[in-house]
């Protein structure tokens, strides 16, 4: 039966061994038999810019992706909050297209609303500020002047303060706001909404304004398992690597 893919928040790195074992075995295996491959956000545990696709690992990750994009599926990447910095280079080098977040689709007769889902844990007002911040122009423009290296290492550094600064907060505050929530299903007219980030995986059903609405929320790969979300004509199911 002909389907849809998505999957968020790989962190591929080096150093996550696993992740990158169950990303190349999910390419090699599963998604070849999909229409379309959706990856919303955190594809990367970092990306400090389109000049950083020199890197051994980061290139493996690529052509893999452009490997499969030759096999006739379509591949579509949402920027995440750890790597809202891909650009044009790094699409081609997948062969990927760029999303805006969020994006509106027609899956199958179902309009479905794809985001990453940071923007919806507006609970976390810390959090919202520094992503207000490094979306802008102007701190974009000057982060990506520095030379790669100074911008690796600043990277570090943000993702160890980020860290601690999980440890002290809780966890209904990272996770998305109901409301906010609501307000972006009743702004696109209650579709069907699918989102990453909080690496919660699960089906939610929200009512808003007398509508119900589902809320599918993909899972992180960092636990030595992956799992996938597929939807066709009858709907929506869990896959699993392991």
């Amino acid at each position: 039966m002909p389907h849809t893919l998505f999957i968020s928040d790989l962190h591929l790195s080096r150093e996550h061994t696993r992740s990158a074992e169950l990303f190349t075995q999910f390419l090699r295996d599963v998604a070849p038999h999909a229409e379309a491959l959706y990856i919303l956000g955190d594809l990367f545990e970092y990306w400090a810019g389109d000049d950083d696709l020199d890197e051994e690992f980061n290139a493996s990750m690529c052509t893999a992706l452009f490997n499969l994009s030759m096999r006739d599926t379509q591949i579509f990447i949402m920027h995440g909050n750890r790597d809202f910095l891909m650009e044009a280079k790094l699409a081609a080098a997948c062969n990927a297209s760029l999303l805006m977040d969020p994006t509106l689709l027609n899956l199958y007769g179902t309009y479905t609303l794809i985001t990453h889902g940071d923007a919806l844990c507006t609970d976390d007002a810390s959090y919202q500020q520094f992503r207000s911040m490094v979306r802008g122009t102007e701190w974009r423009t000057q982060f990506l002047a520095q030379p790669l290296t100074q911008r690796k290492a600043q990277i570090e550094k943000l993702r160890v303060q980020s860290e601690q600064s999980k440890r002290i907060k809780t966890m209904d505050i990272m996770d998305v706001n109901n409301e906010a929530v609501a307000t972006l299903l009743r702004k696109y007219l209650y579709p069907r909404l699918i989102h990453g980030h909080t690496h919660r995986p699960a089906r939610h059903l929200h009512v808003v304004d007398g509508r119900e609405c589902e809320r599918w929320v993909l899972g992180d790969w960092d636990s030595g398992s992956a799992r996938i979300l597929r939807c066709d004509a009858e709907g929506m199911h869990w896959d699993e690597i392991k």
